[in-house]
């Protein structure tokens, strides 16, 4: 369809005004947004935790190193999601914060569009490449058997995650944080009852094992997607009836490097198994419990981060970049607190956490290990999330690819090297440093200030 011009756009009948994030005390509007988006980011860190600790529970340690190994391959695919989300949320932001409510529907809706065909593509792609994946980590073959069933499942729902995404950055575009919170809600409460009928077959149910947890994923994907498309419908933040694909095209510049990144990050932990693999099935099942464990203090940093990418886009498109300086520096020292939090717990409590999983005495053992060596970097890794947000709000995210994309890659080498000397733990400390890396990379950039120079 032909573009419509800006004019018509920007005087279209305009969605519910969006929240003004450029006036105010700014603690109390990086709370108003932040609250929200963490309770959102925890549920979906839930969503994922369901599904190992039934995993884990009902079907034992080999089919959790499955789920493990196969849910590094999905992060390509929420890589891509968060391709939409950082690029739509930067564009939208800013169209609210000029007052063309109108033309962040129109970008939000073309978005939609994009995100629904490139996750049937990246469906398609996936189903062709899965066996290549599970030889290049050389799991065993119980593990590879129980992977390639989950996974082959989980990629029918490959549209329905990347079109949530683009929903979710639609409202939070708008300064609405709620909404999204309210279908993770309830995405989690039907998973919580799904996934243990689908895998056990529960009254009428069939008996699906493995693959009934990725049934489960899909169905909810499916339904949380309708009722948030209603909504936005219903509040005109999305617009279907005109399309401007340069607004689209924009949203994948702006994440196509933060996607990179992703996509580089899952190939990365892709070698990372493949090294792994040499300690046993337990090594693989800690290293998968570890890093959602390493998600609580992840998921607040992800929320405060969201919360700053729409602060740091509405106060740039207003003209405000004092204000979208503070607000990155500000929301990072909460979400450090966060991050020291957890890393006190994975020092003091590491096997309570990972006995929540497992019941299996070697997976417990790695995992402390795992645990205990990643808590140096809690702290770095909430500066990494909070400030590479606020540079992605702001449209600047090309060199913070270059820099985390470098800095992963080291370790697979480290990786390497480190596990000849130290055993599996080196795997660990291979991850720990890099990440600390990372956040203070992250750190340099912010204090830089090339990225208030960015266009979106």
């Amino acid at each position: 369809m032909k573009e419509p011009p800006a004019p018509v756009c920007a005087v279209a009948p305009g969605p519910r005004v969006a929240e003004d994030l450029t006036t105010g005390p700014l603690g109390r509007a990086i709370f108003r947004l932040a609250l929200p988006a963490i309770g959102s980011a925890l549920l979906q860190l839930i969503f994922l935790l369901v599904d190992i600790f039934w995993v884990g529970r009902i079907l034992g340690a080999a089919a959790l190193a499955a789920i493990s190994t196969a849910g590094f391959a999905v992060w390509g695919l929420l890589a891509v999601g968060e391709m939409i989300g950082v690029g739509l949320t930067a564009v939208a932001s800013r169209r609210h914060g000029e007052g063309a409510h109108g033309m962040a529907a129109v970008a939000a809706g073309t978005t939609l569009v994009v995100a629904l065909g490139g996750g049937t593509l990246v469906a398609l792609a996936g189903w062709r490449l899965l066996p290549l994946l599970f030889r290049v980590m050389e799991t065993p073959p119980d593990v590879t058997a129980l992977g390639q069933a989950w996974l082959s499942t989980y990629l029918i729902g490959a549209p329905l995650v990347l079109g949530f995404y683009a929903a979710e950055a639609a409202f939070r575009a708008s300064g609405d944080t709620r909404t999204p919170l309210a279908l993770l809600a309830l995405s989690v409460a039907v998973t919580v009852v799904a996934d243990p009928a689908l895998i056990l077959g529960l009254g009428p149910l069939p008996r699906l094992g493995i693959a009934g947890a990725a049934v489960a994923a899909v169905a909810t994907r499916a339904l949380v997607l309708a009722l948030g498309l209603g909504v936005l419908a219903r509040r005109r933040l999305v617009r279907l009836a005109v399309w401007d694909w340069r607004a689209a095209g924009t949203v994948l510049r702006i994440g196509a490097p933060t996607a990179a990144t992703g996509i580089f990050f899952a190939a990365v932990y892709v070698g990372l198994t493949r090294i792994t693999t040499q300690f046993g099935t337990p090594a693989l099942a800690a290293l998968g419990v570890g890093h959602k464990l390493e998600g609580l203090a992840y998921q607040v940093a992800t929320g405060f981060g969201l919360a700053t990418a729409a602060i740091v886009g509405q106060n740039l498109g207003a003209g405000r970049v004092d204000r979208a300086a503070r607000a990155g520096w500000l929301t990072a020292q909460y979400a450090c607190v966060v991050g020291a939090v957890q890393a006190l717990a994975f020092l003091i409590a590491p096997g309570a956490l990972v006995g929540v999983f497992t019941r299996d005495p070697a997976v417990v053992a790695v995992g402390v290990s795992y645990l205990r060596i990643i808590a140096v970097s809690e702290i770095t890794m909430a500066l990494e999330i909070v400030l590479e947000a606020g540079l992605g709000g702001a449209g600047f995210t090309l060199v913070p690819m270059a820099w985390s994309g470098s800095l992963t890659a080291a370790r697979i080498p480290l990786g390497t090297w480190l596990a000849g000397l130290l055993g599996v733990a080196g795997v660990w400390w291979a991850i720990s440093v890099t990440a600390v890396g990372r956040g203070l990379a992250m750190t340099a950039l912010w204090r830089g200030g090339r990225w208030r120079a960015a266009t979106a």
